[in-house]
Formats: C-alpha cells, sequence, structure tokens
C-alpha cells in the first residue's frame, strides 16, 4: 500500500514557527514510519522560504531512507534542495517535460481528478497519480468519488498500470474502501497529520490486506 503525506503547516497550531516545526516532525515521524512519499506542498511561501524549508526537510532523512520527497510544483526548488522528484497540479506541466528537466531518475507524481486526467498522466510517463476527491474536499461530502475512483483504476491500461492513490476524506476506517476500488494507496493531510504515523500505517496495511 503506498503512502503519501501531504504537508500544510496552516493545519497545525499556533504561530508560524511552531506551525514550521510541527511540519519538520510530522515529516521525521513519516520517514521513521516508512511513509513512501512526503509532498511538500506549502504553496503559498515564497521560493526562498520553500527552499529554505525542503533544506530543512531533506536534513531529516537519513541516507538509506525508503520514503522520497517531492517539492509541489517548484522544479527548481527540487533541483536546488536535491529533492527526488516533484509533484505535478493537474494543469501544470506534462510529466515528461518535468522528467526532461529533471534527473531520469525523478520520481514525478500527478494531481487528478478524472478518468481523462488519469490517462493523460500515465500517457506522459508519471510515476503515479493522486486521485481525487474521493469522500471529501473542503469538508463537502463527494458523492460519487468512490465510483470516479473505481473507474479511474479500471482505465484501459498498457504495460505497467500507473498506480493512483487516494485523495479527499481517507480517513484509517474507509481507506480500505478506496484498495477494494483498485486503489495503490492513499494520501492526504489530516490523515497523516491528526494521527500518530506508525500506528497509522500498521493500521492501513492491516485494513488493506484483510479487504483484499
Amino acid at each position: 500500500m503506498l503512502l503519501c503525506y501531504i504537508t500544510d503547516r496552516h493545519q497545525f497550531p499556533g504561530n508560524p514557527i511552531e506551525q514550521r516545526q510541527r511540519v519538520l516532525e510530522k515529516v521525521a515521524e513519516c520517514v521513521t514510519a516508512g511513509v513512501h512519499y512526503i509532498q511538500l506542498r506549502e504553496k503559498d511561501l515564497s521560493i526562498r522560504e520553500l527552499e529554505s524549508l525542503a533544506g530543512d526537510v531533506m536534513r531529516l532523512f537519513p541516507a538509506n531512507a525508503s520514503t522520497r520527497l517531492l517539492i509541489n510544483s517548484r522544479l527548481d526548488v527540487a533541483l536546488a534542495c536535491g529533492a527526488a522528484g516533484v509533484h505535478l497540479p493537474s494543469r501544470d506541466l506534462p510529466p515528461s517535460e518535468a522528467r526532461s528537466l529533471l534527473a531520469g531518475s525523478a520520481v514525478i507524481g500527478v494531481s487528478t481528478h478524472s478518468l481523462e486526467e488519469a490517462m493523460y498522466a500515465e500517457s506522459h510517463g508519471a510515476d503515479f497519480a493522486v486521485f481525487g476527491p474521493v469522500f471529501e474536499k473542503n469538508f463537502r461530502v463527494s458523492a460519487d468519488g468512490l465510483e470516479r475512483l473505481r473507474q479511474a483504476c479500471n482505465r484501459p491500461k498498457v504495460g505497467t498500470p500507473m498506480p493512483l492513490l487516494a485523495l479527499g476524506g481517507v480517513t484509517a476506517d474507509n481507506a480500505a474502501q478506496c484498495i477494494e476500488a483498485g486503489a495503490a494507496g492513499v494520501a492526504g493531510i489530516r490523515l497523516f497529520q491528526e494521527n500518530n504515523v506508525q500506528q497509522l500505517v500498521e493500521t492501513l496495511k492491516t485494513s488493506s490486506t484483510q479487504r483484499k
């Protein structure tokens, strides 16, 4: 089960300095727990501020860490801090173009919201896509999200299929429904920020195995 923690320091309590520290602590927790991807998504930061935060995040990764850091949208910051790759919004650069500007081994993730966007990301060589909203977005329920996820997971495939990670209101209780629908894993902000990550990872692995 692939797991992706998407950061949002504003969802932590405290002043800006305390929120920044909480993000670093949560990243360290995710690295220790073996979360596969961390998407640094602090979109309101300036390039200099984002690069500084990304540098501090990278220092939390031991040399043998299995976790990969992806910078949201900013290829320049990803290159500057030595991140594993980038995560692209759905209307950003095509994954193939981003890869041509980064190292060939860079990890490219993409946000998708429809079958068509998932197929486009796959055709342009994305390593994985986050698909949502599945259950909710901004606390509004998505009535057909699980069915749209199922359709995207069952898209026509050529060669090795691109993994899809479910996003949007995913919890430890409903994550197994996403796996049953065909998702390779789950992504989230609150899912990780509001839980003990080690316990969460164990719960998710157990529930997905039982559901299969």
